[in-house]
């Protein structure tokens, strides 16, 4: 044996300009090699099974999604109460698809499982994370998620309104067992990373608060969501994951919160934490409406802060139906429904929901100025690594906008004649009429391919180096930037091609990311002890083993993710 290739290259894409912000290339026209599924160095004169011409194409890793509720409860909820959001524009049953490989799948604001997996693909994207897995809901969620189809996908937790941890917390617990608290859900669920909603805010409605400020204490327990947050944070850093703490901050939505989400990243005392959906976060109470924009204030303070990240959220209007856990501020929302029906519950105690139907409206002065906010914050936070692009799907809209965002982030003129559509006020007074800059290819790849990946620790995606995965995206040089990240000439997942055009050409099965940080074992008594008396999940039945996982997810491949040198490790 001469120790050289066992298998010959299998695509070779010619002449293709890269954008690959992980190794520094900015639009050098080379060409890619693909062997194995990964992406390698041809030897010289190598022939290769495929030879594609990408001439005038620009390619970049497939997309990543760090924050779209794809699947579990709510997204369901969601999809039940809007059942004419499953018919065509005339009402009727959405027709068959005209591709064999594609399985019947409708939907625009919350598209099915098989939809969703289809629509993503064809803008290039080829994973997607959801952001809000309920501890008791955890197997339902990766079954949904793995009947998405092609992408690959994992979870996050959620935290901090559960009451074990609330009752610990304020009872004083060592951290050492909050450390392993959450190290045993992260175990349990195989999520991803762990999601605080409203801190402590779902257990505090139970008790008809109606409100809770970042230092306001809850009615039952005591504690503050400032210490909520922390520990979280604490814990997951010890623990070495990947991911920092994904926080959905107090007051969502309250004109003046920008000093609760201010107060948030005080509260981290200087801990990595990703502050997700911030569009939501950043309304101050100034002007003659009292709703103005925060969005400067936020964005310093994130560029003051690196070890802070964030998704915008940005709003796109016209219809969605916002699907949240955070069931205090969908009730305080649920008057403004269009239409009108929304959905409350209570999940296991340890969660919440809330589904409300919403029409974003250009001449609504508080939908424009969100609309302005978002983008504001995009422009106005200066280190593209600390900022992904999201919609909150499908809070904000729909994840099928994103192409029209990026034109909005990339052309100001096309901006600018957009703001001029609002209401008046808003156009008249907008700090973004006055903001000059236009987002880059190459910014626009680190928001959706290299942040997200780096964010999450996938060191083998988001990237186009030799050794990582070939999950890649092919688009044709437009200088309409909507039309050309709508529909990618070609998209490779682990290799395969699987759409070209806006065609699906195959749909494999894909992959599941999740985390198993070291805690101390012993815990997992308390766990069994805790279900056994409060739970009504059987305690033998708690943890999702590998095998089951990979059942749920309909076989697909297992991408357990490496904890950082944390302090159990």
């Amino acid at each position: 044996m001469n120790g050289g290739p066992t298998s010959p290259i299998q695509t070779l894409i010619r002449n293709v300009r890269v954008h690959d912000p992980v190794h520094g290339s900015d639009g050098e026209v080379r060409d890619l090699a693909i062997r194995d599924g990964r992406f390698v160095t041809p030897l010289p004169g190598e022939p290769a099974l495929e030879t594609v011409d990408a001439s005038g194409c620009v390619a970049m890793a497939g997309g990543i999604d760090l924050h779209t509720h794809i699947g579990g409860g709510k997204v369901n909820l969601a999809r039940l109460l809007l059942p004419e959001d499953h018919r065509d524009a005339r009402g009727q049953p959405c027709g068959r698809p005209d591709n064999p490989l594609e399985r019947d799948a409708c939907g625009h604001v919350t598209p099915g499982t098989l939809a969703t997996g289809y629509r993503y693909v064809q803008m290039g994207y080829t994973a997607a994370f959801e952001p809000a897995m309920v501890a008791a809901n955890a197997r339902h969620a990766h079954m949904e998620m793995g009947d998405t189809p092609i992408l690959d996908h994992g979870a996050y937790v959620m935290l901090g309104n559960d009451e074990l941890f609330l009752q610990r917390l304020a009872e004083g617990a060592h951290p050492d067992e909050l450390r392993d608290l959450i190290g045993w859900t992260l175990h349990a669920t195989k999520a991803m990373g762990v999601k605080v909603v409203n801190p402590a805010g779902i257990s505090a409605f139970k008790f008809n608060q109606r409100q809770l400020d970042v230092d306001e204490g809850h009615a039952h327990w005591g504690v503050t969501p400032r210490q909520v947050v922390h520990a979280l944070a604490h814990g997951l850093h010890r623990l070495g994951v990947p991911h920092p703490l994904h926080i959905h901050g107090s007051n969502l939505g309250v004109a003046g919160n920008i000093g609760s989400t201010l107060a948030i990243i005080d509260a981290l005392e200087g801990l990595p934490a990703h502050l997700t959906h911030v569009q939501f976060h950043a309304y101050g109470n100034e002007g003659p409406r009292k709703f103005s924009s925060a969005a400067l204030q936020l964005a310093e303070a994130v560029n003051a802060h690196p070890e802070i990240s964030i998704d915008v959220g940005q709003i796109m209007f016209g219809q969605t139906v916002t699907a949240s856990g955070d069931t205090m501020r969908q009730h305080a929302n649920a008057g403004l429904a269009s239409p009108r029906k929304w959905i409350g519950s209570d999940i296991e105690c340890d969660a919440g929901c809330g589904v409300v139907p919403f029409r974003y409206r250009e001449q609504s002065y508080v939908n424009a100025l969100q609309w302005a906010i978002g983008l504001e914050l995009f422009l106005l936070v200066r280190n593209p690594w600390q900022v992904v692009l999201t919609t909150d799907h499908p809070n904000g809209g729909p994840f099928t906008s994103y192409p029209h965002l990026i034109r909005l982030l990339m052309d100001r003129s096309f901006r600018q004649e957009q703001l001029a559509k609002l209401h008046p006020d808003v156009a008249a007074q907008s700090a973004l009429k006055d903001i000059t800059r236009e987002l880059t290819l190459q910014e626009i790849a680190v928001m959706t391919r290299a942040a997200p990946a780096r964010l999450l620790g996938l060191r083998d995606r988001g990237r186009l180096g030799v050794g990582a995965a070939a999950d890649l995206a092919i688009y044709r040089e437009d200088a309409d930037r909507e039309r050309m990240f709508t529909t990618p000439e070609r998209v490779y997942k682990d290799g395969r091609l699987v759409a070209r055009q806006g065609r699906i050409t195959a749909a494999p099965v894909g992959g599941t990311h999740y985390v198993e940080p070291d805690y101390d074992r012993s815990f997992d008594r308390v766990m069994r002890e805790r279900l056994r008396r409060h739970g009504s999940v059987n305690p033998d039945h708690a943890v999702i083993g590998r095998d089951e996982l990979c059942a749920c997810c309909n076989g697909g491949t297992l991408l357990p993710t490496a904890c950082l040198a944390g302090d159990t490790a």
